[in-house]
């Protein structure tokens, strides 16, 4: 996720507020902390719902930008969208897609960093939504005949899928479990990197907080963490892990498709 000589731009593209702090925080606030262009995308929850405030504000603490939102409802949570906005599942692929290339082209981001295809621990159905959209937009970002107006186009070097695995999990999957949720790791050999972001715990954790209406809500991660012993919540979030998708067309055959 880094390089010797300086930290490439990021851009992260999340389901909801608040995934952006706790699935990458630690990563995005290196990042800004490097001097690297960092930014966010956020499929859900409207710029007139009471999260936006909160979502701005844990930008700002992680260097991250202004807000990005798609302008989509989530699945579970009618006060998301109070305008009536169409519900992050039921809107148009196509639609969805084009408005993240938008953002993509807009923001020209190096590495791009999204959900797994699990839709993180607990299965969300709008976590799996975003890693489809994810997945299509990075793709037709780079191509010039696809969107022709949401800019010019922009290819990411690289793609990477926030995880799990089992033996990562750690405290995680018990404090879950502990509030009667699936806990949904991915195998071990899905992930590729795996990032201590210690140095930028105390800068997550203050992202974190900043979405308050969740930290009040006990059963929501961040409340739960906020009421566990400092050193029980950092063993949980100083270590970030991702796996890196393929994105370019590795050499192969030219003439035969191969394993």
């Amino acid at each position: 996720m880094t390089r010797p000589t300086a930290a490439p731009s990021l851009l992260g593209v999340f389901a909801h507020p608040d995934d952006e702090s706790l699935l990458a925080g630690g990563v995005l606030a290196q990042h800004a902390a490097a001097g690297a262009r960092t930014a966010v995308v956020t499929a859900t929850w409207t710029a007139d719902s009471h999260r936006a405030p909160e979502l701005a504000e844990a930008l700002e603490v992680l260097g991250a930008g202004a807000p990005r939102l798609l302008g989509y409802a989530d699945a579970r949570n009618p006060a998301s969208a109070p305008g009536g906005a169409a519900r992050l599942v039921d809107a148009p692929l196509d639609e969805a897609v084009g408005r993240l290339v938008g953002h993509i082209r807009e923001v020209r981001p190096d590495v791009v960093v999204g959900h797994d295809a699990l839709g993180q621990l607990t299965g969300h159905p709008d976590h799996r939504r975003a890693h489809q959209l994810t997945l299509l937009a990075v793709e037709a970002a780079g191509l010039p005949h696809l969107y022709p107006g949401a800019g010019e186009p922009w290819q990411p070097a690289a793609l990477y899928a926030a995880t799990h695995s089992p033996s990562g999990v750690g405290r995680l999957g018990p404090l879950l479990q502990g509030v009667g949720k699936t806990v949904l790791a991915a195998p071990d050999a899905y992930v590729t990197t795996t990032v201590d972001v210690s140095p930028r715990a105390a800068v997550k954790w203050a992202a974190i907080l900043t979405h308050r209406s969740e930290v009040a809500r006990s059963r929501s991660l961040p409340g739960l963490l906020a009421r566990l012993p400092e050193v029980e919540r950092d063993e949980i979030i100083c270590t970030e892990s991702f796996a890196r998708l393929s994105l370019s067309p590795g050499p192969g055959d030219p003439h035969r498709l191969i394993a």
